[in-house]
């Protein structure tokens, strides 16, 4: 008499369990997830691209220019682009590509800082404003509102009253400026997270707002932190050339490329490359910041991706 054949169906039955929990997995696998198998878009490669040549010029600037960009020399004022100095000179004399290279050290640093100072600030206060009560999240966005309505270039200003012009206030007074953008994306997106069954069970089970805010709102936030962290790391890099330009931010004799097209203006006619390559730098700053948000943006923001 022939035995049951127990193996094969139950075989068969495991393995259409087994599938059944991989399509599942699958499914519960968050979008960007399962999109970051599928490549990296051109915006962020190009946007990345830029952004990874601009930091390594600012990092070899470290340690090699082809010049010392504080060297003047007025023998060699005004020169064309040349085998010794492949950029030219400016009207100090001194070499226009070493100039640039430093610049882009001056500009990383005022951006890293200020988007920090901003991040520091706003994160901690989006998250507050979404977990207190309706009012009192009301009461700090509108508080954060009359900050997002206060002129940077105002606030520039009054600190270069009081500190100084100076690296260390653009630094500043961008950070200040830049604090309303982060505070008002983190917010809108803790608001989504609370509602969130998992942090409704953590409510329930008497977990301390401190905790859930740290283990469950801020990782799910994190995105979006990213995401606003390069754009205004592009705008830092424009408002650091503006306000070196109107002499309130990097001091003369330090590398910047606002600086440069400062001083470079009274040649506009004479030597327009003078205006040229500091303005191309930091064309090619803000194009790369703004793609790579662009891109970060379509790949891990909630709203755009439940609306494809």
């Amino acid at each position: 008499m022939t035995s049951p054949s127990w193996r094969g169906p139950s075989w068969r039955r495991g393995a259409g369990t087994s599938s059944g929990f991989s399509r599942l997995a699958t499914g519960l696998l968050p979008a960007g997830s399962q999109r970051s198998r599928a490549g990296v878009s051109a915006t962020i490669a190009v946007g990345g691209g830029i952004v990874g040549l601009i930091v390594a010029v600012g990092l070899l600037s470290l340690v090699w220019t082809p010049y010392d960009p504080g060297t003047i020399d007025p023998t060699s004022r005004l020169q064309l682009s040349s085998s010794a100095h492949w950029l030219g000179t400016d009207k100090f004399g001194r070499d226009v590509l070493s100039l640039i290279m430093a610049g882009s050290r001056t500009t990383l640093v005022v951006g890293v800082v200020a988007v920090g100072v901003a991040a520091i600030v706003g994160v901690p206060l989006g998250i507050l404003s979404a977990m207190v009560p309706k009012w009192w999240g009301e009461v700090i966005m509108r508080a954060n509102d009359l900050l997002l309505a206060f002129p940077a270039l105002l606030l520039a200003i009054m600190l270069t009253a009081v500190q100084g012009q100076g690296v260390v206030t653009a630094m500043i007074a961008i950070g200040i400026a830049s604090i309303p953008s982060f505070a008002r994306v983190v917010r809108s997106g803790a608001i989504g997270v609370m509602k969130t069954e998992y942090v409704l069970a953590a409510r329930a089970a008497g977990r301390r707002p401190w905790a859930i805010a740290l283990r469950h709102v801020l990782p799910n936030v994190m995105n979006l932190v990213i995401v606003q962290a390069s754009v205004s790391f592009a705008i830092a890099v424009l408002a650091e050339a503006a306000l070196s330009y109107l002499g309130l931010g990097a001091p003369p004799g330090t590398p910047s490329w606002g600086r440069m097209l400062q001083e470079g203006q009274e040649l506009l006619f004479v030597a327009p490359r003078l205006e040229v390559f500091p303005g191309v730098a930091i064309a090619l700053a803000v194009l790369g910041f703004n793609l790579l948000g662009d891109g970060l943006r379509d790949r891990y923001d909630p709203r755009l991706r439940d609306g494809r």
